[in-house]
């Protein structure tokens, strides 16, 4: 039988109603001819629970435990799961990560998948089972110890899935009804996606996007995992929500798909630091190992270059305001040990990202010449430029950032389908 992949979130399971709710969205498929593989997440809030219980008996925990304690709230969802499909009478099963097995690596916390093994499932489904819940957001060591892979990790677990069985499809589930052009809490004027491009999702994602964890979207767009985002509290169709599939699938891709946004970004200059080859991994190596997700990068003539007796520049990157604290400690430490020498580092911690995303852009000239106009007409005044292929980003005062994605929407003409 033709196989589909079904992801529920937290808020899709939060409570037994919920459940049923999705049970009842299983139990369709299974009635139009599929065998399904229903991935879950801990019912909403659970996670921050355990995540509590955990922090509050042991703050420097040992990271084997803390996945130990953390997958269980998966392991309840997938069980209850199972049992109110069965009360509807559809042939179905628990699975718990290492039962499936899923092998990943030993990185606790933030495990990345090896193989996910067909043979134990494909057996159950011989033997007439319809659906597979499997407990989502973990998976086993080659020690055989639990793992967990990170906040998102269900959405992962679900591509991964579809990947390894050759799923016709991965429904994602959630509380909104698909990707929209822009945060409709921002403006009234975004509008619902039909289609959008693996990688033009995968930007949306990195740059801010929350509906789909980035490396889940990595993965599709790896295997060709066509992937749906729809609610779970809507009556569905096979035309509900958004497809997320192959540029190809898209009969004609628009300049701009959307703008994205990062409320709580940083701006970082390292003033007249000292200008020679090798100077940019001398900096940026350090904040790599300390952990810091460094952004967008300018290196630019320093203005105080005068009376330095070698070649200076400032350079500036932006960093999430977060990890401010985390940068300044491993710059400070490199410059200790005399890897790097500069005279200061500026932090403006009052910054925001926001960006412009779109395939057309390929084909297109004139895209930033506009974003920037609409910028300028509103008085936003940009800090740091950053582009891609398929996308434009910049960092501006975070007092702007809902206007900047206002005036953006109005500029591209998102909120019409033509």
């Amino acid at each position: 039988m033709p196989l589909l992949v079904m992801k529920f979130g937290g808020t899709s399971v939060a409570d037994l109603e919920r459940i049923r709710n999705a049970a009842q969205k299983v139990r369709a498929e299974v009635a139009r001819g599929y065998d399904v593989i229903v991935i879950v997440s801990a019912m909403s809030g659970k996670t921050n629970e355990l995540v509590g219980w955990v922090n509050e008996t042991s703050p420097l925990y040992d990271a084997r435990e803390y996945d130990a304690v953390v997958s269980s709230g998966e392991n309840v969802t997938a069980g209850l799961m199972a049992l109110t499909l069965q009360e509807m009478d559809v042939p179905a099963r628990s699975w718990q990560g290492w039962q499936v097995p899923i092998q990943t690596t030993s990185a606790h916390g933030a495990a990345r998948f090896v193989d996910i093994p067909r043979a134990n499932l494909d057996a159950k489904f011989a033997e007439g089972f319809r659906v597979a819940v499997i407990a989502g957001f973990q998976g086993v060591s080659a020690e055989g110890r639990i793992t967990t892979l990170g906040r998102g990790g269900s959405d992962t677990t679900a591509v991964a899935f579809a990947a390894a069985f050759g799923a016709e499809r991965c429904d994602i589930y959630t509380d909104v009804d698909g990707i929209y052009t822009t945060d409709p809490r921002i403006t009234s004027k975004a509008r619902k996606l039909d289609r959008i491009s693996f990688e033009e999702m995968l930007e949306l994602a990195s740059l801010g996007a929350k509906v789909l964890q980035t490396r889940s979207v990595e993965l599709a767009m790896r295997y060709k995992v066509r992937l749906r985002v729809l609610s779970s509290f809507d009556e569905t169709d096979e035309m509900s929500g958004t497809l997320v599939c192959d540029e190809d699938e898209i009969m004609e891709s628009r300049v701009v798909s959307g703008v994205a946004y990062s409320r709580e970004e940083a701006k970082l200059t390292l003033v007249t630091v000292e200008d020679r080859p090798g100077i940019a991994a001398a900096i940026f190596g350090p904040l790599a190992e300390a952990g810091v997700n460094v952004d967008m990068i300018v290196q630019n003539i320093s203005e105080k270059a005068q009376g330095h007796d070698r070649p200076v520049t400032d350079m500036t990157f932006s960093c999430p305001v977060e990890q401010v604290a985390r940068a300044r400690k491993a710059l400070e430490a490199a410059r200790d040990t005399g890897a790097i020498r500069y005279d200061g580092l500026e932090v403006d911690e009052d910054a925001a990202k926001v960006s412009v995303v779109g395939i057309g852009m390929r084909s297109h000239a004139g895209v930033a010449a506009r974003m920037f106009s609409a910028l300028a007409e509103e008085g936003v005044n940009i800090k740091v430029i950053a582009t891609s292929e398929i996308k434009i980003s910049v960092l501006i005062d975070r007092k702007y950032m809902e206007l900047a994605v206002q005036a953006l929407h109005d500029a591209f003409d998102l909120d019409k389908t033509g």
